[in-house]
């Protein structure tokens, strides 16, 4: 029983690196690109302070933490 939870516990981490280094890659490419005006999903005006904080944004801080929910 050990090994099927010891082996469990290894692949739930390599998935988790996997996805923490997708984000790392995902925010790289993000950070070179110019921020949006006005949010990708919603359509409002993006706060200029949000612009500035997080370079290469595309949502707005609503949409933003409503995407990282899902």
């Amino acid at each position: 029983m050990t090994d099927v939870i010891d082996h469990a516990s290894g692949t739930e981490t390599q998935f988790t690196k996997v996805a923490l280094a997708n984000q790392l890659l995902r925010s790289s490419q993000n950070a070179e690109k110019e921020s949006a005006l006005d949010c990708e999903e919603c359509g409002e005006p993006i706060q200029e302070a949000r612009r500035k904080a997080s370079k290469g944004c595309q949502f707005c801080i609503d949409c933003q933490s409503l995407l990282e929910r899902r």
